[in-house]
């Protein structure tokens, strides 16, 4: 292949950069005066923001301007707007009882409001932004409550918790391991099983649960009932519905029985204001699954 013969240059042509691939030349046109003036004014500016404004990382925190500006003061400043703002009904709200909240229609919007927004920061992420719950953490929009579903009894559950170790007055309950600690044998447990499945309407066997019901009645009647129909004062679960913390299956039940459970909520007290716990107690309330 032939090379292309060079190009030559008449007087008055642009120069260019001596840059040239397959024949294409790269001319060395100078820049707008507009854009260079554009970046130098640009350039300026970085360098008087820079001092004016907090810019450069140091070793602890960052250079903090000449004009004293805080992006994090700024922040602060406007919270505490909205809540000097929202300070009289806030005081209304820890003042009014919480059977009552319903009745003031400002205070339960207010209330409604300010619940859906606690719940979705802090509670979500066990209960589902929708509040249905998963395996483990209790659906709160039907109404099986393992500690009483009343405005009262959510308030008291949010406030100090489940079986955790920072509240003196957290909800406390604790099932034995009935297979861990050789409490029963494992034909026992099956049998236990069975009886359990049958008090739900669950297929079962019924020479098992027969054997099964003997069981239960020396072992689990204490706390879930002669009938099975649970303790809230135990946080006992109801046996005889469809509704399962941890599963229903016999795979779910053996394990629960073998192994026992201990979810554990932790205590919101030190976490939200009076206010907050009550407005996400009225808020958990209403969703439909609340007493």
């Amino acid at each position: 292949m032939s090379k292309a013969p060079a190009k030559t240059t008449k007087p008055g042509d642009v120069s260019t950069t001596g840059h040239e691939w397959d024949g294409i030349q790269e001319f060395n046109n100078p820049l707008p005066r507009w854009w260079l003036w554009t970046f130098y004014i640009c350039i300026v500016w970085a360098i008087g923001y820079s001092i004016a404004y907090p810019a450069w990382p140091l070793i602890k925190g960052a250079t903090p301007g000449l004009l004293g500006a805080s992006t994090r003061a700024d922040v602060e400043a406007e919270i505490k707007r909205f809540a000097d703002a929202n300070g009289p009904i806030e005081a209304k709200l820890v003042a009014t009882d919480l059977t009552a909240i319903s009745a003031d229609k400002d205070l339960a919007s207010f209330a409604g409001n300010a619940g859906k927004a606690v719940f979705a920061t802090w509670c979500s992420q066990c209960h589902g932004l929708g509040a249905n719950g998963a395996v483990g953490y209790p659906n709160l929009l039907d109404n099986d409550w393992l500690w009483g579903g009343d405005i009262e009894a959510i308030y008291t559950t949010v406030m100090h918790g489940v079986r955790n170790t920072e509240d003196l007055d957290a909800r406390y309950s604790e099932m034995p391991r009935f297979g861990t600690d050789g409490l029963l044998e494992e034909a026992q447990i099956g049998e236990v099983v069975q009886y359990v499945r049958q008090l739900s309407g669950e297929s079962h066997d019924g020479t098992k649960a027969e054997a099964g019901a003997v069981v239960f009645a020396d072992n689990c009647a204490a706390c879930h009932g002669d009938d099975g129909t649970g303790n809230r004062d135990l946080g006992a679960p109801n046996l005889t519905d469809a509704i399962w913390l941890y599963g229903g299956s016999e795979a779910a039940l053996t394990q629960t029985v073998a192994n026992a459970r201990f979810g554990v909520m932790p205590s919101w007290a030190p976490r939200l204001s009076e206010a907050e716990v009550r407005a996400v107690a009225f808020y958990v309330h209403s969703l439909g699954g609340g007493e």
